[in-house]
């Protein structure tokens, strides 16, 4: 459910928005002071901020500002200013929109809406997804580094994630202890290719239900290892 923090000190306004908002299946927080409103809007996470302008404690502008320094949540500017100085200073404040008192409560639920859609579409096209392998209850997320096994998180050392990723992504494919010490410690292997056994063992102990009969990752004996998919 998306949260919406409504900054407005004449009460009956405030819980009049609250209703209609709530009605159209937000979940609404109110504070009546400016710099009351500004602490929680900085401490809690929201998806909306309806911000009166001239409020005890600390003005809109002042609260819109301080805000905006931190967070990039749309704001909803609130005023019984109708001054055209007004409107262009809180939305240079950074404001999303500014409406004027008295406005229809179905007014302010359709511009929320409408801006929560924007934002909605403006982050998500900026989103970038994580690059991630999924086989049978192991997960790999390349981007963040991180290994969960049936949704539990294992810490991974680096070369230890790099065997893994590696040999996730090739699978059903057999490599010689060689030709793993060559592609993860990047360099020919001379007689040190033990290494590769120890973090295969380490890896094991990580995602395996039973070390003995590895589902991920076996031995092919007398050539080395394949992950099995």
């Amino acid at each position: 459910m998306s949260k919406i923090l409504i900054i407005e000190d004449e009460v009956a306004i405030a819980d009049l928005e609250k209703d209609y908002l709530e009605l159209s299946g937000f979940d609404v927080k109110i504070e009546n002071r400016g710099d009351k409103g500004l602490q929680t809007a900085l401490k809690e996470d929201f998806d909306l901020i309806i911000l009166d302008l001239m409020l005890p404690g600390m003005d809109g502008f002042e609260v819109c500002r301080k805000i905006r320094e931190e967070k990039n949540v749309p704001i909803l500017m609130v005023s019984a200013k109708k001054d055209d100085i007004d409107k262009i200073r809180g939305l240079g404040l950074g404001a999303d929109d500014y409406i004027t008192k008295p406005f229809s409560p179905s007014e302010l639920v359709a511009r929320v809406k409408a801006h929560m859609a924007r934002y909605e579409r403006l982050v998500g096209a900026g989103q970038k997804t994580n690059d991630i392998i999924e086989i049978r209850g192991l997960k790999i997320d390349k981007t963040a580094r991180r290994v969960w096994i049936n949704g539990e998180e294992k810490n991974f050392t680096t070369k230890e994630f790099d065997l893994l990723t590696f040999l996730a992504e090739n699978p059903n494919h057999v490599f010689s202890k060689e030709e793993l010490f060559a592609k993860i410690w990047n360099m020919e292997s001379v007689g040190d290719i033990a290494t590769v056994t120890v973090h295969i063992k380490k890896i094991r102990e990580k995602i395996e239900y039973n070390t003995s009969k590895p589902q991920y990752i076996e031995t092919i004996w007398g050539v080395g290892y394949r992950f099995k998919i």
